[in-house]
């Protein structure tokens, strides 16, 4: 599962936020955060777990979800190269528009 494919969910992204709020949850925890059923908060921390993006550790009957360090990581690199390309796209059209300035006609 794609990382990105697993935070479009709306729910989905609350549960992350969750965890790096508050650390390691069980699944009723986390389920009795939200207005749903508990196999729905099931599936979507299914998908979270697919996507590398949580990590569960079984205690007995529980189970115990939290961020996977490592995604977050993966995600904020991701996140960094994005912006760098978007601001040098802005570096480029400032240098064009001060070339153009420059080469306009003084009053």
């Amino acid at each position: 599962m794609d990382k990105f494919h697993a935070l479009a969910e709306p729910t989905r992204r609350q549960i992350v936020e969750m965890l790096a709020r508050e650390g390691a949850m069980t699944a009723g925890d986390i389920q009795a955060r939200f207005e749903v059923s508990a196999p729905a908060i099931s599936q979507h921390l299914k998908v979270l777990r697919e996507a590398g993006l949580v990590q569960v550790e079984k205690r007995a009957q529980q189970r115990i979800y939290r961020i996977n360090p490592e995604s977050m990581l993966e995600l904020e690199a991701w996140a960094k190269r994005v912006r760098e390309l978007w601001t040098g796209r802005f570096d480029a059209l400032d240098a064009l528009l001060r070339m153009e300035q420059s080469k306009s006609p003084k009053e």
